[in-house]
């Protein structure tokens, strides 16, 4: 299903599901995105992880789609994917409810934004920016009220791309979001409230 585009850029983003796992695959490459990751960090425990890395995780996700579970989103341009956002609801990240730093702040049911891969050719352009533009078109479509963003503070101006998985606050701010909690200098909570917030939608 298509979520969003934007025609100037001729940029589509799509849910990734079943037939689209190979986009998912061609995009991550043989190293998983990185290190054998296959964006399967923050769904495991450490260990898990680690014993896991590569084929296995990759095995973890393909299930995950599989069973239709909900994982992100696929950037398109020209036809071809160059850039993914994992977004779920935040208790399908256990690592994430595990973490002291951003241990939940309240009980609102929200979705995370985790993770974002893209195309070393097309970093740094604003594609991070289109695919939370997507991500919020697909929450908002499963009535989704509030999502959770959590952003790495830069340190410099020239951080290499792997310091930056989670975003930077700028691209997340630009989008909509606010922060909402801070308990570690460079990484801040930030939140978008959808139109389902700010209406009173169930």
């Amino acid at each position: 299903m298509q979520i969003y585009a934007n025609k100037e850029l001729n940029l589509k983003i799509y849910e990734l599901d079943l037939p689209r796992w190979d986009d998912f695959e061609n995009l991550f490459g043989e190293r998983g995105a990185c290190g054998g990751c296959w964006c399967m960090s923050w769904r495991l425990k450490r260990l898990d992880f680690e014993r896991q890395k590569g084929e296995g995780n990759r095995s973890a996700m393909r299930t995950l789609v599989e069973q239709n579970m909900k994982t992100g989103v696929l950037a398109y341009k020209d036809n071809e994917p160059i850039g993914w956002c994992a977004v779920a609801p935040r208790e399908d990240y256990l690592r994430l409810e595990n973490s002291r730093v951003l241990k939940r702040i309240d009980n609102e049911q929200v979705w995370s934004v985790t993770c974002f891969f893209i195309a070393k050719s097309l970093r740094r352009k604003g594609i991070s920016f289109e695919l939370l533009k997507g991500v919020i078109k697909y929450c908002e479509i499963n009535k989704v009220k509030i999502i959770e963003g959590y952003p790495v503070v830069p340190y410099g101006e020239q951080v290499p791309d792997a310091f930056e998985w989670t975003g930077i606050p700028s691209v997340f701010e630009r989008a909509g979001f606010v922060e909402v909690e801070r308990r570690s200098k460079s990484k801040p909570i930030m939140r978008y409230y959808t139109v389902h917030a700010n209406n009173g939608t169930t």
